[in-house]
């Protein structure tokens, strides 16, 4: 077996799914998806290989006979360390978590880009994110900054001008959050190279991102490698 491959294999082992006859080759990824969210829209991530630190962010949308259209795409940028299961993931490790994703909502320092529907939450001075284990706070926006999440521990999202221009909260450990596997991703504006485990794809891309997302169609982010991308199931 080829090493990607086994190393696909073995991230997804929790995401098996019978998926019957191979699909015609030029099947959309979506059409191919074991699970998509059950929403009209998709975000897909996908990488080569659980190294690669780039790949391709589509999005795409549900047509009235269930069948998929893409939408758009822009390369992206993955974790420093590459992708890593997100159910095992752990924190502080530059990857990027695999699996199928809720967005809860978006954010950013500047306006929300023309014709954005999505819930929007404007940054300011007092507005953080906290990754302090020991916070009542853990992965979550914290205004102002909660007393238990030390400032060492948490992100000053005005600070990060270029990356949090626009951005969405990946659903990451974020219904119940697991102290210790992560906190803070989101799907945003590249920076000046991989990210620390977030998704970043070019600022008019998020822009259009954010303009085309609908809450009603309940998005959800796909985030794999070419491997393993249709075996994904929801953390």
């Amino acid at each position: 077996m080829r090493p990607v491959l086994a190393a696909a294999l073995a991230l997804c082992a929790s995401a098996t799914a019978l998926l019957g006859a191979a699909p015609p080759p030029g099947t959309p990824l979506p059409e191919r998806m074991a699970d998509t969210g059950g929403g009209e829209q998709l975000i897909t991530a996908v990488a080569p290989d659980t190294g690669s630190t780039t790949g391709t962010v589509t999005w795409w949308d549900r047509r009235d006979d269930g069948t998929w259209a893409e939408s758009g795409s822009a390369p992206a940028r993955f974790g420093a360390k590459g992708l890593v299961d997100g159910a095992t993931r752990e924190q502080g490790t530059n990857t990027t978590p695999t699996g199928l994703y809720d967005l809860p909502y978006a954010f950013g320092i500047e306006p929300a880009p023309p014709g954005t529907t999505y819930t929007f939450r404007a940054v300011r001075e007092e507005s953080w994110w906290c990754q302090d284990n020991s916070s009542k706070d853990y992965n979550r926006w914290s205004e102002p900054r909660a007393a238990d999440c030390r400032a060492d521990h948490a992100e000053h999202l005005v600070t990060y001008g270029t990356q949090y221009a626009h951005a969405l909260v990946v659903g990451f450990n974020y219904a119940t959050p697991v102290r210790g596997r992560g906190a803070g991703i989101f799907l945003h504006v590249n920076g000046s190279g991989p990210t620390a485990g977030c998704v970043s794809v070019p600022a008019d891309a998020m822009r259009t991102i954010l303009a085309w997302a609908r809450p009603a169609a309940r998005p959800h982010i796909a985030i794999g490698t070419e491997a393993g991308a249709t075996a994904l199931t929801p953390y």
